[in-house]
C-alpha cells in the first residue's frame, strides 16, 4: 500500500476526551498493583480514558509481546517472554475488586507456544469465574494456527462470547494481518461455535478505511453470518505510528450509521458501529439470550470447572510459579 494515501488530517468527529474522573486513576492504579496488562494501553485504543473512567479495563495476557507483525497493530512485536502461572489469578482479582458484570480477556499471539496460549485462556476464564460467580466473561483470541485442540481447550472453559476479529476484508488481509488468513477467521469463528453447541455467543470486527470498498464489506457481512457470527463491530482504522499502514479514508459517522443498518438487516443480532468503536468498547451492552447463559452454567457446573478461592496465588507475579512453570514446560 502507497504510504502516500495516508490521511494526516483527521476530522472533527475523532474526538478523545481526556480522564477527568478519579475513577480513571483508581483503575490505572489497581492495574499496576497487581501487575497487569491492558490492551487499552497496548494498542493505543482511543476509548482508554472514557473506559477507565467508567472502570473498566479489557485485560490482555500472555504478556505485552506478540509473535506477529500486523500492519495495523500498536502492540510491539518481539521475542516473548515466558509466561506468569498467577495472572489467571491476578485478572480475577482484579475484575474482583472492579465489581465487573462483564469482563473481556484478549491476548497477544503467541505463535512460539505449541497451544498458542490457548491453556493460559483457559485457566484465566477459571479463575476469574470461580472468584466472581455470574460474571459475563467475554475472550478475544488470536486464530491459535488453526488448530482444534487448542481452541477447544478454550471452549471447554465455557466463555459466554467468543470473539475473534476479522479485521479487514479478503482483499486487504495479506497486507493488513500478519501470517493470519481471512479464511482460516471465520472457521475459527464457526468451529467455537460447533464445539459447544451453539451455546456461546460469536462475534468479529472489522476496520474501515483501509482501502476497502462497500461491496467488500457487505460480502464479509455475510461470511460472518454464514460462519455463524451474531455479534458485529465495525470501527475507523487509526495509524499508530508512520511505521504502520496508512489511513486511506476517514469514514463519516452517517457512513457507519448505514452500515449498521446494513448489518441488522442481513441478520446480525447486535452491531456497534462508529468512527471509535473497537472490539471491547461497550462491551457490557450485549448480554446474551438467558437460555444460552444458563446452559452454559449447566455445563460449567456439570465438568466441575471451578477453582477454590483460596487456591488463587493474589496478587502480585511471583518468580518462583514462573519458575516452577518453565521447569514443568521443558
Amino acid at each position: 500500500m502507497d504510504p502516500t494515501l495516508h490521511t494526516d488530517k483527521k476530522p472533527s468527529w475523532i474526538k478523545v476526551r481526556l480522564p477527568n474522573k478519579p475513577e480513571f486513576w483508581d483503575t490505572k492504579g489497581l492495574i499496576n498493583d497487581l501487575n497487569l496488562v491492558t490492551v487499552c494501553e497496548e494498542a493505543q485504543c482511543p476509548n482508554r480514558w472514557e473506559c477507565w473512567g467508567q472502570g473498566t479495563a479489557t485485560f490482555m495476557i500472555a504478556g505485552e509481546n506478540c509473535t506477529r507483525a500486523c500492519g495495523f497493530c500498536a502492540v510491539k512485536t518481539a521475542r516473548p517472554e515466558a509466561l506468569e502461572a498467577d495472572e489467571p489469578a491476578r485478572v480475577a482479582e482484579a475484575t474482583r475488586r472492579m465489581k465487573l458484570r462483564h469482563v473481556v480477556i484478549t491476548a497477544v499471539a503467541r505463535d512460539d507456544l505449541k497451544d498458542g496460549g490457548a491453556e493460559h485462556f483457559q485457566k484465566t476464564i477459571e479463575a476469574v469465574r470461580s472468584l466472581n460467580p455470574g460474571i459475563v466473561i467475554e475472550v478475544l483470541v488470536p486464530d491459535f494456527n488453526d488448530r482444534d485442540w487448542a481452541l477447544q481447550l478454550v471452549m471447554d472453559a465455557r466463555p459466554h462470547i467468543f470473539n475473534h476479529n476479522l479485521e479487514t476484508v479478503e482483499r486487504l488481509t495479506p497486507l493488513v494481518r500478519s501470517r493470519a488468513k481471512y479464511h482460516r477467521s471465520l472457521a475459527v469463528l464457526k468451529k467455537a461455535k460447533a464445539m459447544v453447541d451453539g451455546k456461546v455467543a460469536t462475534k468479529s470486527g472489522i476496520m474501515l478505511g483501509l482501502g476497502e470498498r462497500r461491496e467488500e464489506i457487505l460480502t464479509a457481512m455475510d461470511d460472518l453470518l454464514a460462519h455463524d457470527v451474531t455479534v458485529l463491530t465495525l470501527g475507523q482504522y487509526l495509524r499508530p505510528t508512520q511505521r504502520h499502514l496508512p489511513v486511506v479514508d476517514y469514514i463519516h459517522p452517517d457512513t457507519f450509521a448505514e452500515y449498521k443498518q446494513i448489518a441488522l438487516d442481513k441478520g446480525f443480532r447486535h452491531v456497534a458501529s462508529g468512527p471509535l468503536v473497537r472490539s471491547s468498547y461497550h462491551a457490557a451492552d450485549f448480554r446474551p439470550e438467558l437460555d444460552i447463559m444458563d446452559d452454559i452454567e449447566k455445563d460449567v457446573a456439570a465438568h466441575g470447572l471451578e477453582l477454590s478461592p483460596e487456591d488463587l496465588s493474589i496478587p502480585g507475579a511471583k518468580p518462583e510459579l514462573v519458575t516452577a512453570s518453565l521447569r514443568s514446560e521443558s
